[in-house]
């Protein structure tokens, strides 16, 4: 269809596989709302969507990293690189190192504590990690819309706000968000609750929110160019 439009096979490729990472996102945000609305026993209540969702999505992230990588390889033929793949993948790989990482920590870690590591438990914490995706669908309409030469536009600038806003809300204060939560549960004082909870729940939640801080720092750093070099494409 965008190639009807006139678009060309990289920037169909390329919006494409935006779109596909914001209706993922929505699905699991909505995920995330029904079980969260569902269990009222943070620990022990159960909705069979906790455990349904985390099958459904693994392989969406084995996917993507393979999407990224032809959005990539398209920005390097638009720029007139070469289009060597073996190239590709090592420029590529360099530039995504984190976002890589990232998706294969969620398969390889996140999926097995998930499914097995829980014990049946904290089915009410894991709809609160899904709401995490409601920033993803702002970031990938506002990566369409630079791919389209629309910064200029009022809708870029407000979706770039929206950004801002719904990525430090879902991602960065999540995590404080859930130890807080454990902390009210178990009545527990909220500096102790790293020393009552599993180590590896504090790894985990330690790596995951580390990248959050550092994507949140890139987002608001693009903000703010946008705003001191508005013409800047």
């Amino acid at each position: 269809m965008l190639i009807q439009l006139g678009c060309n096979h990289g920037d169909a490729i390329t919006a494409s596989a935006r779109a596909v990472s914001g209706v993922q996102a929505i699905m699991a945000s909505s995920a995330g709302i029904v079980i969260v609305t569902s269990c009222q026993d943070v620990m022990m209540d159960r909705h069979w969507l906790s455990e349904g969702y985390v099958l459904f999505a693994t392989p969406y992230f084995v996917f993507d990293v393979y999407a990224m990588f032809l959005c990539y390889r398209h920005k390097l033929q638009v720029k007139g690189h070469g289009e060597g793949e073996g190239v590709g993948v090592g420029g590529y790989l360099r530039r995504e190192l984190l976002l890589v990482l990232h998706h294969i920590f969620m398969v390889l870690a996140c999926c097995p504590a998930s499914l097995f590591f829980r014990r049946g438990r904290g089915d009410y914490f894991q709809g609160v990690l899904f709401l995490a995706e409601l920033s993803t669908p702002f970031i990938c309409l506002g990566k369409v819309l630079i791919q389209f030469h629309q910064q200029q536009t009022l809708l870029h600038k407000l979706n770039g706000a929206a950004v801002i806003f719904v990525f430090f809300c879902c991602r960065v204060l999540l995590f404080p968000y859930l130890y807080y939560t454990y902390s009210r549960y178990s009545s527990v004082p909220l500096y102790l609750v790293p020393l009552e909870v599993p180590w590896p729940c504090n790894l985990g939640a330690g790596l995951l929110m580390g990248l959050q801080v550092y994507w949140f720092i890139l987002i608001c750093r693009g903000a703010l160019r946008l705003l001191l070099h508005p013409a800047t494409p």
